[in-house]
Order: structure tokens, then C-alpha cells, then sequence
């Protein structure tokens, strides 16, 4: 570059020199100077080459060494339900009772006003705890029917199975009543199905009819005493 730049010196005031002359010069023809731009262009060139040259030398090299190893993107599990769907799981209680059918007085059967009888249901224990002694058997709605609670006197492991009775009176209003009854913890907490009878009291319209009385049926005389 610097030598470029010094013959760029030379060349440019010979040319201004040779205009000033040209300009102001007599009529007498002034000697032509021509200047051949091949070796200067030529050099120029060499210039430029060599200074590109230099360049990319002292641009330092980079060499990558070792093998890239591309990221894999984390992967999410998603946990799916067994459940069918629409439905919706649900977790078994402690204490649980189900009912599983009549034992005696089934429903809407026919009693007379004030008759005694003694209503008893088949259940199950479906929780994961035993039924402990001490839980009650307890009137919940409806029609007492003169009944009182029943405390549980043994123990009902999960999967048992036993019969709860409960002695009852029929009402003196005849029609249908009802007696609901429900198992509850020793603290009073209700669990389980809700158990139930249905009776239908009929009063009793019928009377005796009057009839004679068959010899066998007539009673001894006596005979008194002298």
C-alpha cells in the first residue's frame, strides 16, 4: 500500500503540471508526456495481493476437535387412569355396610294394629375396618314403631357378613308405615346403606257371629250339696 500511495504522489502532479503548461503555455507545441498506467496497475494489483495475503495469515485458525453429541429434549410420562371412561375412581371407606336382603317381614306386608314383631336385615361389612362392640344400630326416621337402639356386642371383621333385628310394634293408625335404621360408629358417626321396612296395617273388621252350642259343649250341672 505505502508503495502504491508514492507513485500516486509522483504521477498526480506531473499531470497538473502538464495542464497548467497546456493551458498557459505560447503557440509553441509543449512535448506530450504519456504515461503508461500497465506497470503501475500491475504493481498495484501485486500490492493488494500481497496485503490479502498477509490478512488471512494473521487470522487465527480454529479447529473444532471431538465428536457433537446432538441434545435430546426430556421426555414426559403421563400416568393414564384404568378407570372406564366417564367414571370416576373412588377410594373404599374405613367402615362400610351393605345391605344384602330381608331376613323376615318383607316389604308392605300386612299387620294388624299394635301387633309385635321383630324386624331382621342380612348386611355386610365392604369397609377396611372391623365393626368394633359398641356400635349402635339406631332409629333415623319415620316411624319408630316403638323400637330402641341395638348395640353391636361383637366384633365384624371386613367381608363379614351378620343379621341385625330389631323388635318392633306395628302403629294403631291403619295404612302403610315406615322405620328407617342406620349402623353408627361408638361416637355417634353414621356409615353404611340405610336400612328399612315398610308395613302395611290393616284394622281387623271382622266380629264374631253367634252360634248354639253343641251338646258336648253344654256345660254339667251340678248337684248341690244337702
Amino acid at each position: 500500500m505505502k508503495k502504491i500511495t508514492s507513485l500516486l504522489l509522483v504521477v498526480i502532479p506531473a499531470l497538473l503540471g502538464g495542464l497548467l503548461i497546456t493551458a498557459c503555455g505560447a503557440s509553441t507545441a509543449e512535448p506530450t508526456v504519456t504515461l503508461d498506467m500497465g506497470p503501475i496497475q500491475t504493481d498495484a494489483v501485486s500490492t493488494f495481493a500481497a496485503g490479502q495475503t498477509q490478512t488471512a495469515f494473521l487470522q487465527p485458525t480454529v479447529t473444532l476437535t471431538g465428536t457433537l453429541t446432538p441434545t435430546l429434549a426430556s421426555t414426559l410420562t403421563l400416568e393414564t387412569s384404568t378407570a372406564p371412561s366417564g367414571s370416576v375412581p373412588t377410594k373404599t371407606p374405613c367402615y362400610g355396610l351393605t345391605y344384602i336382603r330381608d331376613v323376615t317381614i318383607p316389604d308392605n306386608t300386612v299387620m294388624a294394629p299394635y301387633k309385635a314383631f321383630t324386624k331382621t336385615w342380612k348386611v355386610k361389612n365392604t369397609g377396611y375396618c372391623a365393626w368394633e362392640s359398641g356400635f349402635k344400630f339406631v332409629f333415623t326416621g319415620w316411624d319408630p314403631m316403638g323400637g330402641t337402639a341395638q348395640t353391636l356386642t361383637q366384633k365384624v371383621y371386613p367381608g363379614g357378613e351378620i343379621e341385625l333385628s330389631v323388635p318392633l310394634i306395628s302403629p294403631s293408625k291403619a295404612g302403610k308405615a315406615r322405620s328407617n335404621w342406620r349402623m353408627t360408629t361408638a361416637s355417634g358417626s353414621f356409615f353404611g346403606d340405610e336400612l328399612y321396612l315398610v308395613i302395611n296395617v290393616v284394622a281387623s273388621t271382622a266380629t264374631a257371629a253367634p252360634r248354639t252350642l253343641t251338646p258336648a259343649e253344654m256345660p254339667t250341672p251340678t248337684t248341690p250339696a244337702p
